[in-house]
């Protein structure tokens, strides 16, 4: 415990020196409820104090506070009070540990909604549910998070609850295990993007099919096929009734309106705008008895609710991508996916024997296999209509150049994640979109204005050549 707290008194006095210029002097406040999470910011709060901090630690359970912890920070001078102090600069989170489950209690949530300092949570922002990232009643959301030994779920599937986490070493690496998520960096995606070779064609590289857009919807065959041909340099057929719409926005497109006459293809991208009606039904199974790996979005999850006989066309072992909304993820299953998304996004893939992309402020793609990767997103700005049309057709253009399944779906999450953000904050070749992916990621949902898919697709030429520059390539 007391290496974990002077690694956690540590950064505390680094954020105090980043933040006010200085380090003794200073105010730190230690919110701390019963047990280990309440015992380090008692012992962190003690070495603060040789350091010339002030600190105060507000007790919320003074009949359970950690013995030790309390009369080391009494005996570095210390203080105890019942409120937060009218002078702070800084406050840890020490209520709640990892065993904790529910929201605040009410003496908490109100000494942490009168926080107007950054709050430094211990291990994990209390009230929030650390397996799952998700917060049943008040909880903290934490400037930066102090963990030990080693990541825990709740840093990757609720980041902005946590904010930067710093991981303290505590002798035990070996012994404790990171969660069994996965986030690829910008620079794990843009190594993996494709690229031609000096002999490549653009068969080789990929030749994707489009079965989205009605006479209803236009659009979203418009955006799905645009964002194939900008994602990778190979080939995009379309086959459907908006042709014409999509012939006539990207002349690149060889367009067909029968899935039967599209030519062959190496993957399809199917649903978006598509249609419920009987021939959109004949049109998903043409495309899943094809023997090519596929994409299914919007209509073609309704579809395959409506009539799970469809999946019988597919053959066994093909690949398959679903992308469900949590609406259409319960009307896929038949319950919605709750506060345990990993769980639920896991236990779907297995049943569908396909990857599972569970849409949502933190996207989880869970393969039959049981891998899961996450893609926590810096900002809201992919929350528009038709954005989910363009990652339709960014990861359907990634099959297409054989990219496995559940890497193409989290690589495909992350450039649409980063073109909204380059659109939001000015567009193609604006000084966000050469400021890259670690600029954007330090801003996070800062700044900005909406951004409509068609600006979304716009800027995936410039999200994907800034994600290839993290990767030297």
């Amino acid at each position: 415990m007391r290496r974990a707290a002077f690694g956690l008194a540590n950064r505390t006095a680094a954020a105090l020196a980043e933040r006010t210029g200085g380090v003794s002097g200073r105010n730190v406040t230690l919110m701390v409820g019963a047990g280990n999470n309440g015992g380090d910011a008692l012992l962190a709060g003690a070495y603060l104090r040789r350091r010339g901090v002030v600190v105060t630690a507000v007790l919320l359970s003074p009949d359970r506070v950690h013995p030790q912890g309390l009369a080391a920070l009494r005996g570095a001078g210390g203080r105890i009070c019942d409120q937060l102090p009218d002078r702070v600069h800084l406050v840890l989170d020490g209520i709640v540990g990892l065993s904790g489950s529910g929201g605040l209690r009410p003496a908490a949530a109100r000494l942490v909604a009168a926080v107007r300092v950054p709050i430094i949570a211990v291990d994990s922002p209390s009230g929030v549910n650390p397996d799952t990232g998700t917060a049943d009643g008040p909880a903290v959301t934490a400037t930066e998070t102090v963990t030990f030994g080693a990541r825990k779920p709740v840093h990757l599937l609720a980041p902005w609850r946590c904010g930067p986490v710093h991981l303290v070493d505590i002798g035990l690496f070996a012994e404790l295990a990171e969660p069994d998520l996965r986030v690829l960096t910008a620079a794990e995606v843009g190594a993996l993007w494709p690229v031609p070779s000096p002999t490549s064609d653009k068969y080789s590289q990929g030749v994707v099919g489009i079965a989205a857009g009605s006479a209803d919807y236009p659009g979203a065959a418009v955006l799905c096929a645009g964002a194939a041909v900008l994602a990778t340099s190979g080939m995009v057929r379309f086959a459907g009734t908006a042709a014409d719409a999509v012939r006539g926005r990207w002349p690149e497109v060889v367009a067909t309106g029968s899935v039967s006459d599209a030519g062959q293809v190496q993957a399809w991208a199917v649903g978006p705008g598509l249609g419920t009606g009987a021939a959109s039904r004949q049109v998903l199974a043409h495309v899943l008895a094809a023997g090519v790996p596929v994409v299914a979005d919007a209509d073609a999850i309704t579809l395959l609710a409506r009539h799970p006989e469809l999946a019988d066309s597919r053959d066994p072992g093909t690949p398959l991508v679903l992308t469900p909304h949590d609406r259409e993820f319960q009307r896929l299953t038949g319950k919605p996916p709750g506060i345990d998304r990993v769980g639920s996004a896991r236990e779907a893939a297995r049943r569908f024997d396909a990857v599972l992309l569970l849409k949502g402020n933190t996207t989880i793609v869970a393969a039959p296999d049981g891998r899961v990767l996450v893609n926590p997103a810096r900002s809201s700005w992919p929350a528009t209509a038709g954005s989910g049309d363009v990652l339709t057709g960014v990861l359907g253009a990634l099959l297409a150049t054989g990219l496995e399944p559940a890497t193409a779906a989290a690589a495909a999450v992350h450039a649409q994640e980063f073109a909204a953000a380059i659109a939001a904050r000015g567009g193609p070749g604006s000084i966000a979109a050469r400021g890259g992916p670690a600029g954007i990621a330090a801003r996070g949902g800062a700044g900005g204005a909406p951004a409509p898919a068609s600006a979304i697709q716009a800027a995936l030429t410039d999200a994907i050549r800034n994600l290839r520059s993290t990767s030297g390539g």
